[in-house]
């Protein structure tokens, strides 16, 4: 995520469990925003049989933390719908976030996009 989330600083994944078709991860990063630096763990749940990631709270910020991916194949490719809940422990941090979380939303899936894009975009013959 440093390469194409420009806020996130730093991160560090550590597997937990792995099958054929599904993994668990630790996800600890760094974020920062305008001189503002803040750590914060999650626990990554993907199934690929399911075609789903869900993200939730160990520690940081937030009070809570949910988020969930799903991937659903159509002809042109694939539709992900997203979902996020979370809030800050801070008020401040709460008052900022929420007066940005449609700017911030729209941020990071331009970069979730563009970086799938620059992954695995298609070449056209």
């Amino acid at each position: 995520y440093p390469q194409f989330i420009r806020w996130i600083l730093s991160m560090d994944v550590k597997s937990i469990t792995e099958t054929e078709s599904s993994f668990s991860r630790i996800g600890n990063a760094q974020i920062g925003f305008k001189g503002f630096s803040e750590h914060f763990s999650t626990k990554v749940d993907a199934d690929q049989d399911l075609k789903t990631i869900e993200v939730g709270l160990i520690k940081g910020p937030l009070r809570h933390l949910n988020n969930r991916w799903v991937f659903k194949p159509v002809p042109e490719g694939t539709d992900v719908e997203f979902y996020i809940d979370f809030e800050f422990k801070n008020f401040i941090l709460r008052t900022l976030a929420a007066a940005n979380f449609e700017i911030a939303v729209n941020r990071i899936m331009a970069a979730f996009i563009a970086e799938a894009d620059r992954r695995y975009k298609r070449i056209e013959s």
